[in-house]
């Protein structure tokens, strides 16, 4: 087996590094020659990508890779199925698995009830839409090549180095109120297990990969203060609130996302929900990274 993950930002590292502890054959691409040595350091095979061109050496790797990741974002259209063009056997001719990460986002807004990779996607923003397109591409190629395609469906991503008390420790954090707003989140760790999962299963199809428990933004500050043992930041109503364009866009979409399907496929989540998951990071001092 060999596993590329084509973006080892920070979910593609997790995934990478999943994968490492079984041993197998694994390379990822990113922009610089700095995060390339911080890979290979973990026992990540790097290659340097710009999402435009594919190196030498790239290519030479890409023609035993068995499972393939994508985590690269799509601007406009996706940099790796563009550059893959109509014939995907001639740059991946030992293909046996697609995993395309994507997020929740596509679903858009369902006014806080739950949703489920059956559920109808209504997606608001461009990127959102972009996503949908992306997956589309991804699952229609496994379809052509005749191999799995998982398209893994992200909720609001955090872990080592990306949380509540790495927010509260430099005064980032806010407690923005708007009535009724739910969102769903996903320790990373969680993302890296699922992937190798589906792999290993050589499983397809849609897959929501997130926590049990949907809740107010607000309290997962409020929680992580607690256990900081500091006071939390003012509430701030959310249509006063000074916000980024695309901060105040998140909010536009209100929903509860079911992770049933992964649940039922045989995946156990080691972090469930985030106050326990808060507690680990904490107790275990990895908050900071």
């Amino acid at each position: 087996m060999h596993v590329m993950i084509f973006g080892c930002g920070y979910s593609g590292t997790a995934i990478a590094k999943a994968f490492v502890a079984s041993g197998r054959r694994i390379s990822g691409t990113t922009r610089s020659e700095e995060k390339a040595e911080e890979l290979r350091k973990a026992g990540i095979e790097a290659f340097i990508f710009d999402g435009e061109t594919l190196s030498d050496d790239l290519r030479a790797a890409m023609a035993n890779v068995t499972h393939l990741v994508q985590s690269i974002a799509p601007r406009d259209a996706d940099p790796l199925l563009t550059l893959l063009g109509k014939d995907s056997t001639t740059l991946l001719p030992d293909l046996q698995w697609i995993g395309y990460l994507s997020t929740v986002g596509v679903y858009g807004d369902h006014k806080g009830s739950w949703v489920t990779e059956e559920t109808p996607c209504v997606p608001v923003s461009g990127r959102s839409k972009e996503r949908l397109d992306a997956e589309e591409a991804w699952l229609a190629l496994g379809r052509a090549r005749n191999v799995p395609a998982a398209v893994l469906r992200l909720s609001g991503i955090y872990g080592p180095g990306r949380n509540a008390f790495v927010n509260l420790d430099c005064g980032t954090a806010r407690r923005i109120i708007k009535k009724d707003q739910v969102f769903n989140r996903i320790r990373v760790e969680d993302i890296g297990a699922s992937t190798r999962f589906l792999s290993e299963h050589a499983l397809g199809g849609i897959y929501n990969v997130t926590d049990d428990r949907p809740g107010p933004p607000q309290d997962v500050v409020v929680e992580a203060a607690r256990l900081m043992g500091i006071a939390p930041p003012p509430e701030q109503p959310f249509e006063t609130a000074e916000m980024t364009p695309m901060a105040r866009s998140f909010y536009g979409e209100n929903k509860r996302v079911s992770n049933a399907k992964l649940k039922a496929a045989g995946f156990h989540f080691a972090f469930p929900n985030y106050p326990m998951s808060l507690a680990q990071l904490w107790q275990n001092d990895g908050w900071r990274g």
